[in-house]
């Protein structure tokens, strides 16, 4: 009798079944226990964990033993849905601060053109100077306009965030010191923001030194194809001492100016998206990331789901350290609320609700941990040509890396001679040495050949 009660209180229910599952999510979207759905699994000879995932082939099995109906769910298409972009309405759509990134070598005042803005900032005056550093910052110019600071180590960092299909950056600064000019780091930070099509300022530091030839720094770029204004090229170039704090207001209105080119515009009434500058695990409050908006703005209590990572957005902060309850286009802000700890490049999106956000974050971690099993294959020049013929791409873009500078030279003259109607041959990045990270990283970011002779 108790059994006929239990049969007729039992509810048939339509479960949602994405391509990978946990056993202890589909027992909670089936109303099941955990405990009878892994002994029904190892009736199946299915041996796993209340953590495990399992395949849909398998969860669908499962439910049917439970009298369940199955709908399937593609992840592929859930993640998809988050590409496609809305086309904005040009009434909705207003001006955003430009995100601005400081590159060049080490020594040449990067550090301390950035500590010259924070201190000189309209904003940091106002609040007391800067109380926490989040690896993005907004000053506000004398003008009274904003402009975003993306910090990074370096063209690297900068570069392993395009790789990971992450476009955050609006315009590069070149810091060049006048008394040392153009150092092979300098070339190297050149070709990856070329690579990423983004316009470059030339910022020429330590002007008050005494040894200082700005001129010079200038006939070195030309070799480059970094040419001022004044000599009939593009690049706008300022001459600054961060030291002394000379000439800032150049710079800034150089960044404004160039910005003003770009018409840099999004639409603040969307759901959010972004990128994730930075992640960490701080004491008492967990999980934290930085995310620099790009679109649309974030509230408080917004579901997002970032990377392999998902959450609730339970508290913002500014880079000034103050709580805020939302954040516009082109402001960074540090979240509390996440689950897991997402790499910086990863994309960020608001998303409808949490199981949307739990099946696309589960879907991106397995497929991470497929890819990673998987063995790497070297393929050749040849098949590179015949993939980009196949694509119709009729650009190859190289990066050459000899032992020594004879071969190079050598090499770049016989690549250069190289006439096909079909494809054309462009050498994105030159240097001698070894293959290093930092090769490796602009050479999957731009897609390019990697070759060592």
């Amino acid at each position: 009798f108790t059994n006929q009660q239990d049969e007729k209180k039992k509810i048939i229910k339509e479960v949602t079944v994405p391509e990978i599952i946990s056993v202890q999510e589909l027992a909670k979207r089936m109303a099941e226990k955990s405990s009878d759905v892994m002994k029904a699994l190892m009736k199946n000879g299915v041996m796993v964990t209340i953590n495990q995932n399992i395949d849909a082939d398998t969860a669908e099995i499962i439910a049917g033993e439970f009298g369940h109906k199955v709908k399937r769910v593609d992840d592929f298409e859930l993640e998809e849905d988050l590409k496609k972009k809305e086309v904005d309405d040009k009434k909705d759509l207003v001006e955003r601060a430009p995100i601005v990134t400081i590159m060049g070598h080490v020594d040449h005042g990067k550090t301390t053109l950035l500590d010259a803005f924070r201190s000189s900032s309209v904003v940091s005056k106002e609040h007391g100077g800067i109380t926490q550093h989040i690896g993005a910052y907004r000053i506000m110019s004398k003008s009274k306009k904003f402009i975003t600071f993306f910090d990074t180590p370096g063209h690297e960092a900068f570069t392993a965030m395009r790789a990971r299909g992450a476009k955050v950056t609006d315009i590069v600064i070149l810091v060049v010191a006048a008394d040392d000019g153009v150092k092979e780091t300098t070339i190297e930070a050149i070709n990856h923001a070329k690579a990423a099509n983004v316009p470059i300022i030339v910022c020429i530091n330590k002007i008050d030194l005494n040894e200082s030839n700005p001129q010079n720094v200038k006939n070195q770029l030309m070799e480059h194809e970094i040419i001022s204004e004044e000599m009939g090229g593009k690049n706008l170039f300022v001459e600054v001492s961060a030291k002394s704090k000379t000439n800032l207001e150049k710079l800034e209105e150089a960044i404004l100016l160039q910005a003003e080119i770009l018409n840099l515009k999004a639409n603040p009434s969307k759901k959010a998206s972004g990128i994730i500058v930075e992640s960490k695990v701080q004491q008492g409050k967990g999980s934290t990331a930085t995310v620099l908006i790009q679109e649309g703005s974030l509230k408080i209590g917004d579901i997002f789901v970032a990377g392999p990572s998902y959450g609730k957005v339970r508290a913002m902060n500014d880079d000034l350290g103050k709580k805020i309850i939302e954040a516009k286009p082109s402001v960074p802000v540090e979240i509390i609320g996440i689950t897991g700890v997402p790499v910086a490049g990863d994309e960020f999106n608001v998303v409808e609700h949490e199981t949307k956000a739990k099946e696309i974050a589960s879907y991106r971690l397995q497929r991470s941990k497929i890819r990673q099993t998987e063995p790497l294959t070297k393929e050749s020049l040849e098949k590179q040509l015949s993939e980009k013929s196949n694509k119709k791409i009729k650009e190859l873009g190289l990066i050459l890396k000899s032992d020594v500078q004879g071969s190079l030279e050598a090499i770049i003259n016989g690549i250069e001679k190289f006439k096909n109607d079909e494809i054309k041959i462009k050498i994105v990045h030159k240097g001698v040495g070894e293959i290093n990270q930092s090769d490796v990283a602009l050479a999957v970011a731009s897609e390019l050949s990697l070759i060592h002779i």
